[in-house]
């Protein structure tokens, strides 16, 4: 199987904003993707116990750098037939052709692929070594805010610097590197907030639970408490913290997205999009009740992500029109009744 069409299954919407990114960015965005998620099979595979997924993902940035070939055909054996999405068990099978694209990168962007994969690794480290991995163990969670916001810069805010380093180093920006890299990195921890919310009850089945012990106390919750689905009120003031944490980070998307060159209506659609789904997302969650209800799974449906698509052209030119169209939708948080 090709990388695109590999990338194409794995990355959902994901795939939609790098088709309409410039040529230059494509193959690094899409090998840096990629390998990533081969890092989060591993994370995740059932096949292994915790301390040998720990080994292999400590090893795994130093594998793309260095790729021993043993090394290579080892890893893919001891996690073959570890997932049950036919497509992860494609990609586990394509490492190698993963890791030729990635030599094909230039000298430039191969830093930032290594970076970014060992930064999404040590937040793959976070996992687990702080949650227990057998279903149905008793539920852990993080003890502090500053933990979370960590874990969001790691998976996040370091995918957020990648992308700003990409276009940053195949595009004229007007700004110097660390103002736009930190815009990105805020875009980022927005993006990563949106996923752990989204996928808070799912998260919970595994033991897992993002949201810090210091924020749960106040409202005299445990971890294991948020596994009943009657505590979503209870739980309701730290999701409304958090979401505002997220669209805090995510207002940044205005003055990033105002240092894009009009002349790159790829390159800013690519932005945009993910900003303003993020925005719908997270909207869904604030009206959501239930967010405890394993039953209930919270995203935007295609047609939103289709529409926001169709109403793309007037971004290409006018930094006002995505302005306000963002407002409009942070804007819903505080206006209803």
């Amino acid at each position: 199987m090709d990388l695109e069409t590999l990338l194409k299954n794995t990355s959902r919407s994901l795939y939609l904003s790098v088709k309409a990114l410039p040529r230059a960015m494509r193959p690094a965005f899409s090998v840096a993707y990629l390998l990533c998620r081969y890092a989060d099979t591993i994370a995740d595979t059932p096949l292994l116990p915790a301390e040998r997924r720990l080994y292999w993902i400590k090893k795994f940035p130093s594998i793309i750098e260095t790729q021993p070939g043993e090394e290579i055909a080892q890893l893919a054996r001891e996690i073959k037939g570890g997932s049950d999405n036919p497509y992860e068990k494609i990609l586990i099978e394509n490492l190698r052709p993963c890791l030729d694209a990635f030599n094909q990168i230039s000298d430039e962007q191969k830093p930032f692929i290594l970076e970014v994969a060992r930064a999404v690794c040590d937040g793959m480290q976070i996992d687990l070594q702080t949650f227990p991995q057998e279903k149905n163990a008793a539920v852990t969670s993080f003890q502090t805010g500053k933990e979370l916001e960590n874990y969001c810069r790691l998976m996040g805010g370091k995918p957020g610097k990648f992308w700003s380093q990409l276009i940053f180093h195949t595009t004229p920006i007007p700004a110097d590197k660390e103002t736009f890299f930190e815009l990105g990195r805020h875009i980022g921890d927005a993006l990563q907030i949106v996923n752990i919310l989204r996928d808070l009850p799912k998260d919970l089945q595994i033991g897992r639970c993002y949201f810090p012990s210091e924020d749960l106390q106040k409202y005299g919750l445990t971890p294991a408490d948020l596994l009943d689905a009657k505590n979503s009120a209870r739980f309701e003031p730290v999701k409304q913290k958090w979401i505002q944490w997220g669209l805090q980070k995510l207002q940044d998307g205005k003055n990033y997205f105002r240092l894009l060159p009009k002349t790159q209506p790829g390159q800013r659609a690519a932005v945009a999009w993910p900003i303003l789904w993020a925005a719908d997302t997270l909207y869904k969650i604030h009206r959501e009740p239930d967010l405890l209800d394993v039953k209930k799974r919270v995203k935007i449906p295609r047609r939103t992500i289709y529409l926001t698509m169709l109403c793309t052209p007037p971004l290409w030119l006018s930094n006002r029109v995505f302005e306000t169209w963002l407002n409009r939708k942070i804007n819903r948080f505080t206006t209803e009744k």
